[in-house]
């Protein structure tokens, strides 16, 4: 597969390049950024994935990971939230559609050609940053916000094979009780809320999902305006703790919904994967 490389960057401590590639998943140009520290690898790795509206820029230039992720010899890559271009379908709602892929394989029109964010996220995008930079594919994480943090859960407790730690800020932890959820997945997987269970993770791990993991880390801000329509930590606890699954959530007080909250613990889960892998 072939990576074409847009633009490089010296930054804290690694080499820090935004890259474009052909995905088969999508059927068009997908970009990320990888982040890679000094040396010659290979590099325990994480994947991030980013909430509504993001690209593969707001993790990169706001979290404030890479001095962390260099202190442990940790790269970073940062995909794109969903297919963009013409050609592509999207809606003028900020939660559906170009920015909202909400990492699904979408069964439904208009939504169906393109809008394959879970197999690009476990087939194509690793296939990608593994042939082209020095990452060592068996010791890959995967972390992320919002519907980027629902994508990680329910990617990470569906692919143990491919994800040795899972953690997220301020998830969408289950789609099935939240507007937002009820949105895009009507929209994008039909009005059959059976077929939701796989992208749920309190259903996933009610489903027996999850076990291979020591721990799942989640960081909530209390003064997050989303946190009790549709965050709702609460019912991870509960699928956890009545599955025997370690799950840790930590309210923060004060903190939202924003970078700055993530840039606040970005450290702290960066040392917590890097001791899983």
């Amino acid at each position: 597969m072939t990576v074409e490389t847009l633009a490089t960057h010296r930054t804290q401590g690694g080499t820090l390049r935004y890259c474009r590639h052909d995905s088969a998943s999508t059927g068009t140009p997908m970009k990320f950024s990888v982040w890679t520290p000094d040396g010659e690898g290979p590099f325990p790795y994480l994947v991030w994935l980013s909430g509504l509206t993001c690209t593969e820029d707001n993790f990169t230039t706001k979290a404030g990971a890479y001095a962390w992720a260099a202190r442990h010899g940790v790269a970073i890559v940062a995909p794109d939230t969903s297919p963009r271009g013409e050609g592509v379908a999207d809606d003028p709602a900020y939660d559906l559609g170009q920015g909202a892929g909400f990492y699904v394989d979408a069964t439904e029109e208009p939504w169906a050609p393109h809008f394959k964010m879970y197999s690009y996220v476990t087939r194509d995008l690793l296939e990608a940053v593994d042939g082209a930079f020095p990452l060592d594919p068996a010791r890959r994480g995967i972390f992320g916000h919002s519907m980027g943090g629902h994508g990680a859960l329910t990617i990470a407790l569906r692919n143990p094979q491919l994800f040795k730690s899972v953690s997220a800020f301020s998830p969408i932890v289950s789609p099935l009780n939240c507007p937002w959820g009820d949105k895009a997945l009507t929209a994008y997987l039909g009005a059959d809320r059976a077929k939701w269970r796989a992208h749920d993770a309190c259903a996933l791990i009610a489903d027996g999902y999850g076990q291979g993991f020591d721990e799942i880390l989640v960081d909530q801000g209390l003064a997050d305006s989303f946190l009790e329509n549709q965050l709702k930590p609460e019912l991870l606890e509960e699928a956890g703790a009545e599955a025997r699954l370690k799950v840790t959530v930590r309210r923060q007080e004060g903190y939202d919904h924003s970078y700055f909250f993530i840039a606040s613990f970005i450290g702290d889960h960066i040392d917590w994967h890097a001791e899983r892998l």
